[in-house]
């Protein structure tokens, strides 16, 4: 039997999917190992989020170009990595993951435009107490810095009922943590005429002891429907936390991301409305230092907005020009004031974070985008 050791790069539902390339593997009589020495074919599952994210990947395959290496994930439609290792043995994109068996057997790269339904396919999950549950491929979002968008294209939800069985399942199998991911979670249903509170309320009715954490959710899809997201977040079987990227607090900068301006105002008014609810609970967001167009006075917004809000957690990313996307046409900012930007959110973070053991406690539950 040929052994198999996948790599993940990225984010939550990235390694989502290499839990159901490792059950499809297994389906299909292969190995999956643990320790790469012993393996007869690497399969990476990229990201095309950050360079640097991308320098570890390149630099990942040229350590092991003895080995047969398989390159699946969001690379793979934003790079041509058969130009730069011809050596790979074979590629494929996000919706060509069930063929991961064919690639191996038949030595071929495949790429399609069509997405696949995997929400019902063999999975193989790598966690003992946590268990990702993919909810949706792509998103409705237009970034313009986001390369992701291109790779995995617009939304497509699974149904609510396919998605119940799967947590049904893994309530079953007695897993004390369920992660709901996605590109993001606040979108999802749109395409189906239903939303993520009507999920969540078929969700909290299923049997067992078990803590569901929802993943990252774009404030400009909660704009109507987020009260109603709360009351179903009163439910003990959620947790008390929410991932909502603000990405800058200048209304001129998140246009010219492709965001809305809106976003600054539904906000503020979910983390008010939040926190009100669950004084307790804990808000993630994100930012962007260093977009292209983004002045002193646009970065000084971003600085008072989360000395303003103070979130729990904040992931800080300097931006990084990803090829393909329209934020790559722009001239860059220099990277000594992107470093300079970041270090001084970096440090407004420190002054007021007080929440360090309860972070803790939360364990890999707020891993995903942290």
């Amino acid at each position: 039997m040929q052994k198999v050791f996948i790599k993940t790069y990225g984010c939550q539902a990235n390694f989502g999917d290499s839990e159901t390339i490792a059950g499809i593997l297994k389906k299909n009589n292969f190995e999956i190992t643990d320790h790469k020495k012993d393996a007869d074919f690497i399969v990476l599952n990229s990201c095309s989020v950050k360079n640097k994210t991308q320098s570890k990947i390149f630099d990942y395959i040229e350590k092991n170009k003895k080995k047969k290496i398989i390159v699946g994930g969001c690379l793979t439609k934003t790079l041509d990595l058969r130009k730069r290792f011809p050596e790979i043995f074979g590629l494929f994109d996000t919706n060509s993951i069930t063929k991961i068996h064919e690639i191996i057997k038949e030595k071929k790269d495949i790429f399609s435009d069509k997405k696949e339904n995997r929400i019902s396919v063999p999975i193989a999950r790598i966690g003992k107490e946590t268990a990702i549950v993919n909810i949706s491929q792509g998103c409705l979002n237009k970034c313009n810095f986001c390369a992701t968008k291109l790779a995995r294209g617009n939304l497509k939800s699974y149904r609510i009922g396919e998605i119940k069985r799967v947590v049904e399942n893994v309530a079953k199998e007695n897993y004390k943590g369920i992660y709901l991911t996605s590109q993001d979670n606040g979108c999802y249903g749109f395409d189906l005429k239903t939303n993520l509170s009507d999920l969540l309320k078929e969700l909290v009715s299923i049997d067992g002891d078990f803590v569901i954490r929802v993943g990252m959710m774009n404030p400009w899809h909660l704009r109507k429907s987020f009260l109603k997201l709360l009351e179903v977040y009163e439910n003990k079987k959620i947790m008390k936390f929410i991932h909502i990227p603000i990405q800058s607090g200048s209304e001129k900068v998140l246009e010219e991301m492709g965001r809305t301006k809106d976003d600054l105002g539904i906000f503020r008014k979910i983390v008010y409305e939040f926190r009100k609810k669950f004084p307790e609970g804990t808000i993630a967001t994100d930012v962007i230092v260093g977009y292209p167009t983004e002045t002193d006075g646009d970065f000084e917004k971003t600085y008072e907005i989360i000395k303003e809000i103070k979130p729990e957690v904040l992931n800080i990313s300097k931006f990084s020009s990803r090829p393909k996307t329209q934020a790559s046409k722009l001239k860059q900012l220099s990277s000594e004031i992107i470093k300079e930007r970041a270090k001084k959110l970096n440090d407004l973070y420190k002054t007021y974070i007080k929440k360090v053991s309860r972070r803790k406690s939360l364990g890999e539950l707020i891993s995903e985008e942290i």
